[in-house]
């Protein structure tokens, strides 16, 4: 089988609420569809957001990206050749991790499809009875004044969340507030996570985290706290806090995985497609946290449910993925895609058709090639 086709559109999705963090504000998702099609007759369907602070891209960068470098490079390749394929596209281009990551996520559905299996079975290293076909995600509770995260928690928890990421990262003892304003509303049988998206200085983060934890207020995790670049920071908050540091913005690359483990600049990583470059880089990834014994979050940008299913193909299909960050299509106001995982609040369903199992995608493509 070889590649034929590659088309791009985009779609436009509302927000139920607003996605605060202390690096932006985003009402809704805009965001960049790719459609791959085989010689087979299979199309394969991928995604990626304009994250333009954390990744540097925007949308017409991506299309330029996947139109002028990336599907030149693959057109009439075997997907099943995956070592060979993604090594011209990893060339064809340095970084613009996302456009790759949407080209890669659309290749490895249709090649599944063409296998006629579920991508995370296409995937899978492991036993079929050993792989997850149902996962659980946490919910995304923006940064905002206390009282109003507050309201945002009570409103998750009645959802049926069970696991609630806390966006802090605004001021120390004011971020303290808002944690313990969300405990508080949540309950002690609500799992929390905090993510502070780079906004602290590593003093600073040692200093606040120390009094959520001396405050009693259980937080399974804390990620990101500090700048992407500062790995001595990570490294400082890492070892002057008994709160597990999950890196996220810190690791794009398998490289930035190595230098995170072999410093210790956190406990545990968050993997991202978006970050990553796609299904196989965070393959290697896995294969190196799994050989360090260190546990991986699987997470998502503001995604909707295309890209964001490839991560939760990926999460089950890897057993070294302990939890997940998946919650972009519960972020949003509405579905406009038939097919695929159900998204039933905390709980991502996986289907066993194959590939990704989309069956209607509603975007208007244009052919790039």
């Amino acid at each position: 089988m070889k590649i034929t086709d590659i088309a791009l559109g985009t779609v436009s999705i509302p927000l139920i609420t607003p996605f605060k963090t202390s690096l932006r504000t985003v009402d809704r998702i805009q965001d960049l569809v790719v459609r791959v099609t085989l010689d087979t007759g299979e199309t394969g369907y991928g995604e990626a957001p304009p994250t333009a602070v954390i990744t540097g891209e925007t949308l017409p960068s991506m299309e330029a990206a996947i139109r002028d470098y990336l599907a030149p490079a693959v057109l009439g390749l075997d997907p099943s050749d995956r070592d060979a394929l993604f090594a011209r596209l990893d060339r064809a281009m340095a970084k613009n991790t996302s456009a790759k990551a949407a080209l890669d996520i659309a290749i490895h559905d249709a090649a599944a499809r063409a296998m006629g299996l579920p991508l995370f079975r296409f995937l899978g290293q492991k036993a079929p009875e050993q792989v997850r076909a149902e996962l659980e995600t946490d919910l995304t509770i923006s940064v905002n004044p206390p009282e109003t995260m507050a309201a945002d928690t009570r409103a998750a928890v009645a959802r049926g969340f069970t696991i609630l990421k806390v966006k802090v990262g605004k001021g120390g003892a004011e971020d303290v507030k808002r944690v313990r304003a969300v405990r508080q509303a949540a309950g002690e049988n609500t799992v929390l996570r905090i993510d502070a998206n780079q906004g602290w200085t590593p003093e600073e983060a040692v200093r606040t985290i120390s009094m959520i934890e001396d405050a009693g207020l259980n937080i399974e995790l804390v990620e990101q706290p500090v700048s992407c670049h500062d790995f001595k920071g990570m490294q400082y908050v890492t070892a002057h806090t008994k709160t597990p540091i999950l890196a996220d913005e810190s690791v794009f690359t398998p490289e930035d995985a190595a230098r995170i483990i072999e410093e210790h600049g956190a406990d545990w990583i968050n993997i991202k497609l978006m970050k990553t470059g796609g299904i196989y880089p965070a393959e290697k990834i896995c294969d190196m946290a799994e050989r360090a014994g260190v546990k991986c979050m699987m997470g998502c940008m503001l995604e909707s449910a295309i890209s964001v299913s490839g991560g939760a193909h990926l999460a089950a299909a890897r057993s070294v993925v302990g939890l997940c960050d998946l919650d972009g299509p519960s972020l949003c106001a509405e579905n406009p895609y038939e097919g695929g995982p159900v998204y039933r609040e905390e709980k991502i369903f996986l289907p066993e058709t194959p590939g990704i199992g989309f069956t209607r995608v509603p975007v208007d493509f244009v052919s790039v090639l």
